[in-house]
């Protein structure tokens, strides 16, 4: 299994709208790539390590596949609808990481 992990960096001038990346962002993805989405959550920061210091990403977004080919099959013909999206939620650029799931 792998993890598809959508991070999206905080700043002074982040937006981030969790309700409609709750509510319409992550359906649509599951609608888009189907069957081969295992689960998908998200995590809203909260803090840095540090007592006052703000949190690396203001979100992250966690989709979980069977594989790495599972999802490049299922993602790639949508890329351009899921990416499109964004401007809907964020106004941050966000950084992909695809992790094997050891445990």
């Amino acid at each position: 299994m792998i993890k598809v992990s959508v991070l999206y960096p905080n700043s002074e001038t982040a937006t981030f709208d969790m309700d409609y990346y709750l509510a319409t962002h992550l359906p649509l993805v599951a609608e888009l790539v189907g069957n081969a989405l295992v689960s998908a959550h998200a995590d809203l920061g909260l803090a840095g390590g540090a007592p006052g210091e703000a949190p690396a990403y203001i979100a992250m977004g966690h989709l979980v596949f069977e594989s790495v080919e599972s999802f490049q099959q299922s993602f790639g013909p949508h890329q351009g609808a899921i990416l499109a999206d964004l401007v809907n939620f964020t106004n941050t650029h966000p950084t992909v990481q695809i992790s094997d799931i050891t445990q």
